[in-house]
């Protein structure tokens, strides 16, 4: 090993404190951004996983406009067109009580039109016979057999797997049925169909188990490429019923992974904000690991080492330290992921569809990624100890006031670019685009603007507080605003990064709070009815499936009821992706669940009931570009329904886009007479609570439904309103660790600097007690200029969040709301914070031998 090998490992190794604050800070921001991808490419992986089992070998899909079609299309094909190469498919979801927590894809297939598509039938224990002719008969994946179901009784392992003959509860909308398990299915597409979720049956059992009498869920195809298939697919379109469209296979699962794209690129940029911490803490410990060594690359310098040299010896150390701090970061990532990827499955069940993640999936690119994200960070994070390193003579090297004199000399130069880089992220920011990324390039330019401008707003704030400093504490007061200014060298990254975290988290709390309040008050005027009913759903922010008629009209003719709101919902393909089409026959009471962003409320109302004219949802209207006056286009089973937008009303349940219509339109387009949910509003003097007791009470055997009060259905609509959110908390977390950690690493930095100074002022008569409290100034003095910094900074963040952010991603328009406990918060996180991490260094420096000091003279 060279001399320069050796001294290089011998400091390292007297300064461990050091070197495990470097590394955790590569570890920390590589593990969050390792465990945020992870988390997503797990949830991708899981949709891929799925639809690619239910889609099979099919090139192409016959789909109705709503949701279903009639199964004379299938018979069509075959008999008429001669397309041999088809199958008949239904689609739904399902619980039970044997798989708790999971939600269960049931699939309805043709034995005899399978062999083509799907290989399901062809392995296992199977009587195609008893498939066929007993009623409620399943096929069940071999390793969900084995998954010992819980009895519903007692929630314990009831045995050790399911074999055929045995049964199981499926609950489907607003009934539970028995089915028997007529076969297990082994093989590898029996793991896929397990890791989907998937329960086979015969289509006829399953359009009883759905409700879609006479209907199918959608035919699959296997259409010849060429001039043969594109000559059969005009054929087959000229065959369909009106409403019912021929699509490329995986055409909706790409629309419904695209629903996705803002959702994981908001949460891979907050994950990036974790590094971009961990860096400040890089930088602070090299270039403070340069500082401490002045003094010997001085005599290095002196005794003829080149500076290339110097370059390699500080760039080795930065690789050593990234090598082990990556190699923690990757691991501790892959654990922290297997924590956020329910995190992320459950929101997006909450928010977009059904999604059932078995694990967490670490394909290598993701560790590639990480790798290279936490080598290029520390790399870059040591840039400024290389050149401090390198960028003076030996003599004046040796010398601390010129190194300090230099950083003063930069500080209006990083304040000028930073107010640059500000301002072309507002230039990005303000550009009409819906571009995601050019809003986050835009917001990472403020952010890297604020940084910039940290130092010099430090010294401004400290210069402006000095004499307060002086009146009330005296001289030690003077002397910790004096040692925030004369060290920015230390003081200044560790100000930045504290500055930077406590702002995003203010921002965010701004933007989650003002949200929540906004969600508040669409919930009070929105939940009009008094009791509401819906079905068991799989998709916390819709209702989905339908409720028996027979149950709807027991509900209804309650004596305790005074009139009630039907709502029925699916889904339809707008030219932005997939959206809600809602059908209501309105209470007039109901009429005041609308707020309106757009059009002439009577008018609205008046075309609505008449059938006439549409309201659409502020996130329709602003992804397809629409407006009051323009027409909204509806495939539907008797054509295109075309009608008027008469209003844009708010709406916060789904930012897929809501098309609301009358009862009479819908009626008009759709062969479907089911209700969805039921808003049922009480005479007067009935007592809500009894009301929802005697509702639950009328529900028959075999019949399950969620009766809430207007009150429960608002806490629980808060309630999954947070837990979208929660995810949000922990990155706002751990970049404030990263950050803490930052404001740690300086101030020992600073401890471990000023020992002489501090030794020579104890042995001048400077008690312990009074270098604590001298250092203690300096850090609450830290805490505050970053608190009082972060307050506008956040503002500037949040503002950015709410009205471009939140407005490109989702469509939605938000109530921004600022209350002093924002401010106050964010005062207290970063003062608290910096006297938390000062408190080691303090006891340390209280410490300081004044032989030593003295010695050293």
């Amino acid at each position: 090993m060279s001399l320069l090998g050796t001294a290089s490992r011998r400091f390292l190794t007297r300064h461990p404190g050091q070197l495990a604050l470097t590394v955790l800070g590569v570890a920390l921001g590589v593990a969050v951004v390792v465990a945020i991808d992870l988390a997503i490419q797990s949830s991708r992986t899981a949709f891929r996983v799925s639809t690619e089992t239910v889609a099979g070998r099919a090139t192409h899909r016959i789909v109705g406009a709503g949701g279903d079609l009639p199964d004379s299309v299938f018979r069509h094909l075959r008999v008429e067109l001669g397309v041999r190469e088809s199958a008949p498919v239904v689609e739904g979801w399902a619980r039970s009580s044997a798989f708790p927590g999971r939600a269960i894809r049931v699939l309805g297939v043709d034995p005899f039109s399978e062999a083509p598509f799907r290989d399901h039938l062809g392995e296992g224990e199977l009587d195609l016979g008893r498939f066929l002719a007993e009623p409620n008969t399943v096929l069940l994946p071999a390793p969900m057999a084995d998954a010992r179901p819980a009895d519903p009784a007692t929630g314990t392992p009831a045995r050790s797997a399911i074999v055929p003959g045995d049964t199981l509860d499926l609950g489907i909308g607003g009934r539970v049925l028995t089915v028997v398990v007529g076969g297990v299915l082994v093989g590898e597409d029996a793991l896929r169909s397990a890791s989907a979720g998937l329960l086979l049956t015969d289509v006829s059992t399953a359009q009883r188990f759905f409700d879609l009498d006479g209907r199918l869920g959608y035919v699959d195809l296997i259409l010849p490429e060429g001039d043969a298939g594109a000559d059969l697919e005009s054929r087959i379109r000229g065959a369909l019923p009106p409403g019912a469209r021929l699509e490329r296979a995986g055409a909706r699962a790409d629309r419904l992974a695209g629903m996705l794209s803002a959702f994981d690129l908001n949460l891979t940029a907050l994950s990036l904000l974790a590094l971009v911490f961990g860096m400040f803490l890089i930088y602070n410990a090299m270039t403070f690991s340069v500082v401490q060594r002045r003094e010997l690359l001085g005599g290095l310098r002196t005794l003829g080492v080149t500076r290339g040299e110097i370059v390699r010896m500080v760039a080795g150390e930065a690789a050593w330290m990234a090598g082990a701090g990556t190699a923690l970061g990757l691991a501790g990532g892959v654990v922290l992921g297997r924590g956020l990827v329910r995190l992320v499955t459950r929101t997006i069940n909450d928010l977009y569809f059904v999604l059932s993640v078995d694990g967490l999936v670490v394909p290598p690119s993701v560790l590639v990624k990480g790798a290279i994200l936490g080598f290029g960070a520390t790399l870059l994070a040591t840039i400024p100890a290389v050149l401090e390193a390198v960028g003076a003579p030996p003599r004046a090297s040796r010398t601390r006031s010129i190194v300090e004199d230099r950083v003063r000399r930069l500080v209006p130069r990083a304040a000028m670019a930073g107010g640059v880089l500000g301002l072309a992220g507002a230039v990005a920011l303000a550009v009409p685009s819906r571009e995601l990324a050019l809003s986050f390039a835009g917001l990472a330019g403020v952010l890297l603007g604020i940084a910039l401008l940290t130092p010099l707003a430090t010294i401004l704030v400290v210069e402006a507080v000095r004499p307060l400093l002086s009146r009330t504490i005296g001289i030690l007061g003077a002397m910790a605003a004096r040692g925030v200014t004369q060290t920015l060298s230390r003081t200044a990254p560790a100000v930045a990064s504290l500055v930077v975290a406590v702002s995003v988290t203010v921002g965010l709390g701004i933007m989650i709070s003002s949200f929540r309040s906004t969600v508040v008050r669409w919930l009070d005027y929105t939940l009009q009815a008094d009791v509401y009913v819906s079905p068991p759903s799989l998709v916390s922010s819709r209702a989905e499936g339908e409720l028996p008629a027979e149950l709807v009209a027991r509900l209804i003719g309650w004596e305790g009821v005074d009139g009630a709101s039907t709502y029925r919902g699916i889904e339809i393909e707008a030219p932005s992706g997939p959206a809600s089409l809602i059908a209501l026959e309105l209470d007039p009471r109901g009429e005041a669940s609308f707020g309106f962003l757009e059009g002439d409320r009577d008018r609205a109302f008046a075309a609505f009931r008449a059938g006439t004219g549409a309201l659409i949802s502020e996130p329709f209207a602003f992804r397809n570009s629409l407006s009051v006056g323009d027409t909204v286009r509806i495939p539907s089973d008797r054509g295109e329904l075309a009608l008027p937008v008469e209003a844009v009303f708010t709406d916060y349940g789904s930012e897929r886009g809501v098309v609301m219509v009358g009862r009479v339109a819908y009626d008009r387009a759709f062969d479907d007479d089911a209700v969805t949910s039921l808003g049922i509003f009480l005479a007067e003097g009935v007592d809500v609570d009894e009301a929802v007791a005697a509702l639950e009470a009328r529900v028959g055997e075999g019949e399950t439904a969620v009766i809430r009060s207007n009150r429960t259905l608002r806490d629980g609509s808060l309630e999954v309103f947070d837990r979208t959110f929660a995810i949000t908390g922990v990155l706002r977390a751990l970049a404030f660790v990263v950050a803490f950690i930052g404001v740690l690493s300086a101030l020992m930095a600073l401890q471990l600097e000023r020992a002489r100074e501090l030794g020579v002022l104890r042995a001048n008569g400077l008690t312990p007690g009074q270098v604590w409290g001298l250092v203690t100034a300096q850090t609450g003095l830290l805490g505050t200029v970053a608190g009082l910094l972060a307050m506008p900074a956040g503002v500037i963040l949040a503002v950015i969040m709410i009205f471009v952010v939140n407005r490109r991603s989702f469509g939605w328009t938000l109530q921004m709301e600022l209350g002093p406990g924002v401010f106050l918060q964010a005062l207290a996180l970063a003062v608290v914070g910096a006297l938390l991490a000062g408190l080691w260094p303090a006891w340390r420096m209280s410490r300081t031998s004044p032989a030593v000091a003295l010695r050293d003279e």
